[in-house]
């Protein structure tokens, strides 16, 4: 289809209230979980090789020809209810070619279907290339787990495999952080997404006013788990991430919307202080609690091999391929006859709740059927 300039019908701004990526939304609607957002990898090349990375071990130095563009614009041109769009790598903004050549066509098609859009990146790249997507890009999602300049070289190099200086680090954290303002000056929504895990658990506060003094205005929280580089690092207990969760709650910003998600703690638990957890996300102002869309309603696509994942991880294998069969088709074949799907497709709609992921079930919950359980209280 041809590719038009942004629309200027109106959409719906993303809020507390709005979040499109949340899967309980389209269960709701449609009574069962449809393909609502796609995610696409457009780059195994990175800068950086933090030691959380959730796709490290897919990184490289190289990297083939990617599929044609038009291959994922009809196949996404097909996906029935399509809401949102996900853009991720490796970092995405690596190079100035994929930029112009895939990215922004993207964002063009998201924008004149009237969809919203994410990019995933370091938001360490020169600016001219974030400065292309200010037309089109709704989300500019970054990660962020530091307090300093000493914190980032330690996380964000940790699995490079050669030495990295501090003072090539602190270059890169100075551009994240000067990015992040002038984007956000500019009218770019910068969401920036912290880890609850073994480095950061302590620091939550800190970090969060960091975030608000780099422009962002969404600061996303998500407890680390155990996948790629990650797999080794020490997990945290889940009582040491209650507390984290509680101790960022009573210093935070109260009116920055901050959005939790992935959490291992659920209305059907039988803790008291897993309860009271929940009770306090609910009623504190603008947080919103985010169930996770992998699996529920969105899958990956890898834009070298056209494989279709559950999430962007590596852990799972390929469930399929654009070049055997349409999306909705492919989805649909996971949420039916899937079997490692058939473990957690559990939901609580009083709840509002999705149930646990795979990663969740299989660190926090490896003996418990959740599909047995219902919420305690609400």
């Amino acid at each position: 289809m041809s590719i038009l300039e942004p629309s200027s019908t109106p959409i719906r701004e993303l809020s507390p209230s709005y979040d499109p990526w949340d899967p309980i939304t389209s269960l709701r609607k449609h009574g069962r979980h449809v393909l609502t957002s796609v995610e696409m990898t457009v780059t195994n090349l990175c800068n950086m090789r933090c030691e959380h990375c959730a796709v490290g071990d897919s990184l490289t130095t190289k990297e083939g020809d990617m599929l044609p563009l038009k291959n994922i614009l009809d196949r996404l041109e097909e996906v029935e209810h399509l809401q949102t769009i996900s853009i991720t790598g490796g970092e995405p903004m690596f190079r100035a070619g994929t930029v112009e050549n895939t990215i922004v066509p993207l964002l063009k098609y998201a924008r004149e279907r009237g969809i919203r859009s994410q990019i995933n990146s370091n938001l360490t790249m020169p600016y001219s290339r974030y400065e292309q997507l200010l037309p089109y890009l709704d989300v500019m999602h970054i990660s962020f787990n530091y307090i300093n300049g000493d914190d980032f070289h330690e996380v964000g190099f940790a699995n490079s495999g050669h030495s990295v200086s501090k003072e090539a680090a602190y270059r890169l954290y100075d551009t994240m952080l000067d990015n992040s303002r002038r984007l956000s000056s500019d009218g770019m929504l910068i969401s920036a997404e912290s880890m609850i895990n073994y480095r950061t658990h302590k620091k939550l506060p800190a970090i969060h006013k960091l975030i608000g003094d780099m422009g962002a205005r969404r600061h996303e929280v998500h407890p680390m788990y155990a996948s790629s580089f990650a797999s080794k690092l020490p997990v945290l207990s889940l009582k040491e991430m209650g507390a984290a969760i509680h101790d960022l709650l009573d210093h935070r910003d109260p009116d920055m919307w901050m959005l939790f998600g992935t959490l291992p703690f659920f209305a059907c638990s039988f803790l008291e202080e897993d309860q009271k957890l929940l009770r306090r996300l609910r009623e504190e102002k603008n947080v919103t609690l985010r169930n996770d869309p992998d699996g529920r309603n969105r899958v990956n696509v890898n834009m070298f091999t056209g494989d279709v994942f559950v999430t962007d991880f590596a852990d799972i294998s390929a469930f399929g391929n654009i070049g055997s069969g349409k999306l909705d088709d492919i989805f649909t074949e996971w949420q039916q006859k899937h079997p490692l799907n058939q473990k957690v497709n559990c939901h609580c709609d009083e709840a509002g709740c999705c149930g646990p992921n795979l990663l969740v079930a299989d660190m926090y919950y490896p003996k418990v059927d959740f599909k047995t359980r219902k919420a305690i209280t609400l």
